[in-house]
């Protein structure tokens, strides 16, 4: 493994204990010979990361004594130009991208503002005030509007044919906050959780901020290899595994239903929780996809979380988590009302109007005609290249692997100054390792910017590559077909799915620094 990351784990992990006040001022830390044992690393390595803890006043020695806390007084302001600390303290790696404003948005997958109902939902507020007059003068309870969560329990009884109760819902501020309140729920510092490689850079961040012990499990065009995760589960018996199995995010690859039951099956009989993220099942382009895995479950494995805010309206940030075992959904409640008392009533009922009502239909039919259509113009402005990439048959990305191994790190920074945004795949990788992958969404930029952006960024990566080819004489891969029905540089109708891995990122700005 990877000496540099086992030497940042213990890093993060020491520092992680120190931030909690697990460990407090002048507190004497492990020897490194027990670290060393504990984290099943070498000497030098706890040794490497103690040195550096020192040099930037976490930790200072005594002679013949050992290593330990140091105290608040000397400690009380952070270098954030130091690199190692960058990457602890800011942990929302892909906020960071977003927040660099650019004309040629290929970074966030979220969809064009033009493209929603943004008319038709100033309507049904309106309607809101006028059926709920006292709406902004009251909480809503924690666990949701129960005029809400009824209509959702109804929503997925008929769709999925399931029998679900509205208590066995928790209406959340987005996916990305029920990923949080799961974290803060079940998993305590160095608890072992299963990841997918690559997987969402902000569920990384936040189970990683957590103290979790990351063990990644490949995903592939054709799902999952169930005997890796039977022998990871066997071994490692893992609190949970987070898992994005519908249009996955980043790579668009979408778990066949076999598999789903199969690993709901593993995960009853290892005990893990299934953490099911569902944000784009509804955008689809030719075939509906498999039935979420949850409608497999049995045993209440399975927490699934389903996100509205993509299609619907991103401003309301409305998801709901589901799951059927009384103690799970206790536990969520109570880290719920710490962290806000319970998701905006007025959101929630603005919510419950428009989704219950024809109109939204009719918008997603069309959502999803729109988006196919930018998805294969940015298809076929990558045609003209050697990139690899698999067509999806759903989602807002495409997973795209540049033909050879040069550094990103330039190509990012000359991206920004062009106005030009992408994801690196290296954020997506719970290893964080070095990778030839990038993210490009189709959903945010409307047809002209993605045609003219384009063009600019392959022209940019093109005098990358050329400078790079001169310096070091490089000579680029071969592009490759996966299977018939997803040929390379086409615009596709393809019933499969997109792709995306891991990128080197070191900017010498503030952005985003490991």
């Amino acid at each position: 493994m990877n000496r540099d990351y086992l030497f940042k784990q213990v890093y993060d992990y020491v520092l992680h204990r120190i931030e909690l006040n697990e460990w407090k001022e002048n507190e004497k830390l492990p020897s490194i010979r027990n670290l060393a044992a504990e984290m099943k690393v070498h000497r030098l390595t706890v040794l490497k990361a103690y040195q550096h803890l020192k040099q930037e006043n976490k930790v200072y020695v005594k002679d013949k004594s050992g290593y330990y806390v140091q105290s608040c007084e000397i400690n009380k302001i952070e270098s954030l130009e130091n690199p190692i600390v960058s990457a602890y303290v800011q942990k929302n790696h892909l906020s960071e991208i977003h927040q660099v404003p650019v004309s040629y948005q290929f970074s966030q997958a979220l969809i064009d503002p033009n493209l929603l109902p943004n008319r038709f939902i100033s309507d049904y507020v309106k309607k809101v005030f006028d059926l709920y007059p006292k709406v902004l003068s009251t909480y809503s309870t924690v666990q949701g509007d129960h005029e809400l969560r009824q209509s959702l329990s109804d929503y997925f009884n008929q769709h999925y044919k399931t029998i679900t109760h509205p208590d066995e819902l928790l209406i959340t501020a987005g996916s990305q906050q029920a990923i949080h309140l799961i974290a803060q729920a079940f998993v305590k510092s160095r608890d072992t959780i299963l990841l997918e490689r690559p997987s969402y850079s902000s569920a990384i961040d936040i189970f990683r901020a957590q103290g979790a012990n990351i063990v990644s499990v490949d995903i592939h065009p054709y799902g999952y290899d169930l005997e890796q995760i039977e022998f990871i589960m066997k071994k490692h018996k893992p609190r949970l595994f987070y898992l994005n199995p519908t249009f996955h995010n980043p790579t668009g690859y979408t778990v066949p239903s076999a598999q789903r039951k199969q690993l709901v099956q593993l995960a009853e009989q290892y005990r893990c929780l299934l953490i099911e993220d569902d944000a784009y099942y509804d955008i689809f382009f030719d075939q509906e996809p498999p039935p979420p895995m949850y409608t497999y479950d049995t045993s209440s494995m399975v927490i699934y979380i389903k996100s509205f805010c993509k299609y619907v309206s991103p401003g309301l940030r409305i998801a709901v988590m589901m799951n059927g075992q009384s103690s799970v959904m206790k536990s969520l409640l109570a880290v719920k009302s710490l962290a806000d008392n319970g998701s905006p009533l007025l959101n929630q009922k603005i919510f419950l109007h428009y989704f219950s009502s024809p109109r939204l239909q009719q918008h997603v039919e069309k959502l999803r005609i729109a988006l196919q259509i930018r998805k294969e113009i940015m298809e076929k402005e990558l045609s003209v290249t050697d990139w690899q990439w698999t067509s999806p048959n759903g989602g807002l990305n495409l997973w795209v692997q540049l033909p050879d191994r040069l550094s990103t790190e330039d190509l990012l920074v000359k991206s920004l100054e062009q106005s030009i945004s992408f994801v690196p795949g290296q954020i997506c990788d719970p290893l964080k390792e070095p990778s030839s992958w990038l993210r490009l969404s189709y959903s945010y930029a409307n047809e002209e910017q993605i045609s003219e952006g384009l063009r600019k960024f392959i022209n940019l990566r093109s005098t990358q590559k050329g400078v790079a080819s001169r310096k070091c004489g490089f000579t680029t891969l071969r592009k490759f077909q996966y299977k018939e029905n997803s040929r390379i540089g086409e615009p596709l109708r393809a019933k499969t799915e997109a792709c995306c891995t891991y990128f080197p990122i070191s900017l010498k700005s503030p952005i985003f620094l490991y």
